[in-house]
Formats: structure tokens, sequence, C-alpha cells
């Protein structure tokens, strides 16, 4: 094993031993947000007139985040998840059917972590708090690696910058230059 198969291990391993039944139902609460949260927030945006140049950025980039996580780098390294290689492991949600790197779940958070930076930044705090906890909830249930949520990370971050810079590039009726 390579320093950061071990690594992942560690962490993986450490935080299983720390799990409690009020953070088990925390964490599987923030899990389960995941990435149906951030479309409903993205249709909100679309609706609303005064967002919805944001929601057509966050859209773009939730787009784009599906296509470099699910369609590209999950198939293409087909990393196996940390619940598998671990003995004796309970797992508290229903067993992911997709592979393990990078972290979907990570990579839609921050992608909504930028476009709330950039857009509207009255909310960016609270968006911020809850990717982080929707990463950490990835964590503790023993379905990503902490390289998975890493990646994710900056998968995010990269396709929120994508999203914004392409609709920034578009004109829109109504809006002032």
């Amino acid at each position: 094993m390579n320093i950061l198969q071990n690594f992942d291990l560690s962490v993986i391993e450490a935080l299983y031993h720390i799990h409690e039944p009020i953070l088990d139902k925390i964490m599987i609460f923030f899990t389960d947000l995941g990435n149906t949260i951030w479309v409903v927030i993205t249709i909100w945006l679309l609706i609303n007139k005064k967002t919805r140049k944001t929601g057509l950025k966050a859209a773009a980039a939730l787009i784009i985040f599906l296509l470099i996580v699910n369609v590209s780098l999950k198939p293409f390294f087909h990393k196996t998840r940390p619940f598998k290689y671990l003995k004796d492991i309970v797992l508290l949600i229903p067993e992911p059917s997709s592979f393990s790197f990078p972290s979907a779940h990570t990579a839609s958070a921050f992608t909504m972590v930028y476009i709330f930076y950039k857009d509207i930044k009255k909310y960016f705090p609270g968006v911020l708090i809850l990717a982080i906890l929707i990463s950490l909830s990835r964590l503790y249930l023993s379905v990503h690696f902490p390289t998975d949520v890493m990646a994710g990370i900056g998968i995010g971050l990269f396709s929120g910058f994508l999203g914004n810079s392409l609709i920034n590039n578009f004109e829109f009726k109504g809006e002032k230059q």
C-alpha cells in the first residue's frame, strides 16, 4: 500500500471508532441531503427572477460536475469504497452502487459553494458549512476516503468556476451592462 492508501484507511478506521447513535443520525441526515438539496436550490434560483442568472450558473456547473465525476472519473478509476476494506463494518445507509473516487456529494456541494461565493455572498457561509458537513458525513459513514472528498472539493470548485464563467459570457434580456 502507498502513503495515500494508508492515510485513507487510517482516517476511515479512526472515524469508524467514534460512532455514536446521535452522531450516526446527524451524519445520515447530512448525507441524505446530498445532491438533492442542490437541485432544489438551483430550481429555486431559476424560478426567482432576481436570481435566474445565478440559477443558470448553478445548473451549468452541476451539469459540468456530473460529466466530470459520474461520466468520466468514477468509471475510469473504479475505486472501491472504504466499507469494502474494513472488517465488521456496519453500513448505516444503503450501499452506493457507484465507485468511490471522487465524491459526487462533495463535488456537487462545493460546486454550489463557488456559485454562492461569487453571486450570493449573504448565504455563502451557510452553504460552505453545509458543504463541509455533507463531505464529513461521507467520511463518517465509510462511503468515501479522504482523498475522494479532497478531489470532490477541487472538482466542485472547478465546476463552479466553469459554470460561472460560461454563463457570464452570455448577455441576458434586461441585464445591466
